[in-house]
């Protein structure tokens, strides 16, 4: 347990004002630029939904989280990842995920030094993994379109 009581994955509630002191200072240990992504990401993904919390699970990662996780942050030394926890399921028609592509559970977009965060398609895909989320999440969403894939004779991956 830790010493706030909570555990190391407690979900802090948030206002205007508040925030997870421990995302802050995850991002606060990071260069200047790195900050600036982050802040602008955290900001970015509060405004998907005034229910959306955000914790650290793995010891120091920022996650967000509604009904499940939506997305995680992780600097590198050149860039910084968001993981979109969607079961490669969200469409991506903007082409904005870098990595991850065939991975089951998340694919990741890397933002660079100078690099914009294109806000459109990102909060497009936020809110459909919010709305898979609130659906039973990702998991049972895949399961039930795999089962519709078989039942009709259909294969592929029409989803991604």
């Amino acid at each position: 347990m830790s010493p706030d009581g909570m555990g190391t994955n407690a979900v802090m509630p948030l206002s205007d004002d508040t925030r997870d002191p421990r995302v802050d200072a995850y991002i606060t240990s990071l260069p200047d630029w790195q900050q600036e992504i982050c802040n602008r990401l955290r900001d970015l993904i509060h405004g998907i939904d005034p229910e959306m919390r955000e914790t650290v699970k793995r010891r120091d990662r920022p996650y967000f989280v509604l009904e499940g996780n939506v997305c995680a942050l992780l600097a590198a030394k050149d860039h910084v990842n968001l993981f979109l926890y969607d079961g490669a399921i969200v469409p991506d028609p903007d082409g904005i995920i870098t990595g991850g592509h065939d991975n089951t559970t998340a694919r990741t977009i890397a933002y660079r030094r100078g690099e914009a965060i294109k806000a459109r398609p990102l909060k497009a895909m936020l809110k459909q993994i919010v709305a898979n989320n609130r659906a039973g999440g990702w998991r049972k969403l895949k399961t039930s379109l795999e089962t519709q894939q078989t039942s009709t004779g259909l294969r592929g991956r029409p989803y991604a």
